[in-house]
């Protein structure tokens, strides 16, 4: 039996983080955001208002601290693995998106959309296949 390889488990570990923090993030930033009014001015008052809402909401920064998480396993991914492999593999998260934004913010999703995202998870299994890292390290 093959033992497994160090390289491909930090790699897939890393995607699944990209896959699941990023869309997290942009969910708690949007569901932030609308609980904010739109600004109806953009007079400085009305700035300083949008301004003081982000940085006492809750939520926005629970929003960024996921991107943030997704943003360091995604730059790290990227030191060691091709971006034409990492890329496509982290497209999980757009199934990862439907489903958040379908049962957390009740969203429809239709059939067609559906049938999108399997085709897209299915380009992502054909790309998971292949050597994260095809070229040679400098």
């Amino acid at each position: 039996m093959k033992s497994p390889n160090p390289l491909q488990f930090k790699t897939y570990t890393l995607i699944l983080v990209i896959v699941i923090f990023g869309p997290l993030g942009n969910l708690l930033l949007g569901k932030g955001m609308k609980r904010l009014a739109s600004p109806t001015a953009w007079t400085p008052g009305e700035l300083a208002r949008v301004l003081t809402f982000i940085l006492r909401s809750e939520i926005i920064w629970l929003g960024i601290g996921s991107l943030i998480v997704f943003f360091v396993a995604y730059s790290l991914v990227l030191s060691w693995a091709d971006y034409s492999y990492v890329q496509p593999a982290s497209a999980f998260a757009y199934g990862t998106a439907a489903l958040l934004g379908h049962f957390v913010l009740g969203e429809r999703v239709s059939t067609v959309q559906w049938a999108g995202i399997i085709v897209i998870c299915l380009g992502v299994f054909i790309v998971g296949r292949t050597p994260p890292r095809t070229t040679e390290p400098n």
